[in-house]
């Protein structure tokens, strides 16, 4: 099996489909709002590996690299880039991928429709070292050739200079990676974000915090612009404040910004009502997770009003989880850009 559904149980084996997969099938299988899609599996990479030639080719260059050698490094990750991107999938893969493309075209209306395609290794979002954020997402692919070519890419950022060196520090060697690819429809996002089952300042259980921008989450996640700030009690759901971000820019696809403009950014991204419903969301799926988590989301345009919170990704919240944890803690120099280090820098829409 090459291809698994959402709601197929096989999606919950950590194993064949990665974390941030595993996440996403428990929420369907919860059903909870999330866009559907299909992951392939972990299989298919070590298939694909195995069928060209690529493991052993692979394994050989990175015997002899110099793991400090930052140009070493760059040189590497651009030629096992070019190997992925050149190569093809032995037919049988080929043909699970383009079937399960065209059911979920299907599902969606049978239209060909716009995918994100995303990394999603087994160690990533795990509760030790969180490889989140080391491997790459990609944002409006259509067709089954597109989403083959970024399946692939998708296989090769378990190589890039930054993900080899993040998995050595870790005592993890790039070649025992299982990386497995979400392929998922994309959401047209009005806006997007992330929230935090605690406050991301101070730790405080009581508060669920929500930060939010117009178009997709990627102005978010990676620090590009302020963005509107919702905290809302956990008791009861009152909506306790809101502060406005500046919310200078917004990504409509995944390729380039865009300004916005003056008079949208004086207003809120979000609804009063879409602040709580999402926390409402956050609530239940810490609930589920008997921990505090982080969650990526979107407000679909297509969608009505009380239908349209969309969520893209759940993990378990990594940073104030360790502090409480501990018998002992370092003074905190800046909690905030910590926390935001456990979410993705690149987060599909």
């Amino acid at each position: 099996m090459f291809t698994i559904r959402f709601d197929e149980e096989a999606s919950l084996d950590v194993g064949l489909v990665g974390g941030k997969a595993l996440g996403l099938a428990h929420m369907t299988q919860s059903g909870l709002p999330v866009a559907p899609g299909f992951t392939v599996s972990t299989r298919a990479y070590r298939q694909h590996l195995a069928d060209s030639g690529l493991g052993p080719r692979i394994g050989d260059l990175l015997r002899t690299l110099d793991h400090n050698g930052v140009g070493a490094l760059e040189a590497a990750e651009a030629a096992i880039r070019g190997w992925f991107e050149e190569g093809e999938f032995p037919p049988s893969l080929r043909a699970e991928i383009e079937a399960a493309y065209g059911e979920l075209c299907s599902r969606c209306g049978g239209q060909v429709i716009a995918v994100a395609v995303r990394s999603s290794a087994t160690a990533e979002d795990a509760e030790g070292a969180s490889f989140a954020g080391e491997y790459d997402t990609f944002v409006g692919m259509r067709g089954a050739d597109e989403v083959a070519l970024h399946i692939r890419r998708c296989w090769a950022s378990a190589f890039t200079a930054r993900s080899m060196t993040y998995a050595w520090k870790n005592g993890v060697s790039p070649m025992q990676v299982e990386m497995a690819v979400v392929v998922q429809k994309a959401v047209r996002a009005r806006a997007a974000g992330v929230m935090f089952t605690l406050s991301p300042l101070t730790g405080d259980r009581s508060r669920i915090t929500i930060e939010a921008a117009y178009g997709l989450g990627l102005s978010v996640v990676g620090g590009e612009v302020t963005p509107d700030r919702y905290v809302v009690s956990k008791i009861g759901l009152g909506l306790v404040q809101k502060t406005l971000g500046d919310k200078a820019v917004e990504y409509l696809n995944g390729a380039a910004a865009r300004e916005v403009e003056p008079e949208r950014r004086a207003q809120f991204c979000l609804s009063d009502e879409e602040a709580v419903a999402l926390a409402r969301l956050g609530k239940s799926l810490e609930r589920q997770n008997r921990r505090p988590v982080d969650i990526e989301f979107a407000i679909d345009a297509d969608l009505d009003p009380g239908a349209n919170v969309i969520l893209l990704q759940c993990r378990p919240e990594t940073y104030w989880s360790r502090r409480h944890a501990a018998a002992t803690a370092a003074p905190i120099d800046d909690p905030a850009k910590a926390v935001l280090a456990n979410t993705l820098r690149n987060v599909q829409p």
